[in-house]
């Protein structure tokens, strides 16, 4: 497989400030030095607790955060440091879905609208544009009808499905799923994977999965980067490193896992 992400010694710090005047006193080293790597049609996971840098990790790589040390590189082009009017070409290839499908859609726009955004920026022809909307509402399994509806009218889990056609509307290469069922009932957490899954394979897709869960890691996961700190302590391939896993916070990772 051929490499599409190459993420190097990346650096993310927060300032701590105090007083009347904020003056800095430390930094939250949010991710601290994390090298990864993502290949075409490939699932990398990022595991880890709340709170050890995977969200901050996911934002730095769509550029929502600019990292302060370190590179970015997509399919051998440096974005690191990149203005936002030349990051046209990688906001495209790259997307996201977030944790919170309520929160991840405005209200006051009809699905049809929600989509639309996406679809422009495909230069989807103006009188094709309505059919490639009932297509993507088709691809993540909702019918014609939910375009002219609004978010309140959902479930999450269909919230979270429109959330997904919203994401390869425009055709990405890379989508970033920063924990995209945690806030889904059970039984419908393993449709929105398995939804995942069958449009990675249509569309030959690469995701990085991010998650505290390792059950559905394993599961849907080629490789595995497990975080803590802001830092990676250990990666491997999925089912070589839940069987022999080297680090001590891995081990108890796994050793965390509930079972029957």
């Amino acid at each position: 497989m051929d490499e599409l992400l190459k993420i190097i010694d990346i650096k993310k710090y927060f300032p701590i400030q105090k007083g009347v005047l904020k003056k800095t006193i430390g930094y939250i080293r949010a991710v601290d030095g994390v090298d990864l790597v993502v290949k075409k049609n490939q699932v990398v996971g990022i595991v880890g607790e709340s709170g050890c840098g995977k969200s901050t990790l996911a934002r730095t790589i769509l550029r929502f955060y600019t990292p302060d040390e370190g590179k970015i590189i997509f399919k051998g082009k440096d974005i690191t440091r990149a203005r936002e009017s030349n990051l046209a070409f990688y906001r495209k290839r790259v997307q996201i879905v977030f944790q919170d499908p309520y929160s991840s859609l405005n209200p006051k726009l009809t699905i049809k609208s929600t989509l639309m955004d996406g679809i422009i920026q495909a230069n989807i022809p103006k009188k094709e544009r309505l059919n490639r909307i009932f297509e993507l509402l088709e691809m993540v399994g909702l019918d014609r009808e939910a375009a002219n509806r609004y978010p309140h009218e959902f479930s999450g889990g269909q919230r979270q499905r429109i959330c997904i056609a919203r994401a390869i509307s425009v055709n990405p290469e890379l989508i970033v799923c920063d924990e995209p069922v945690s806030a889904l009932d059970v039984s419908v957490q393993a449709q929105v994977i398995n939804l995942l899954m069958e449009l990675k394979r249509k569309m030959g897709l690469s995701l990085i999965f991010i998650s505290h869960d390792l059950n559905l890691v394993g599961y849907f996961c080629d490789y595995v980067y497990v975080m803590y700190r802001g830092k990676v302590v250990e990666s491997g391939e999925t089912e070589k490193l839940f069987k022999t896993p080297s680090h001590p916070y891995t081990r108890l990772l796994l050793e965390s896992i509930p079972s029957l």
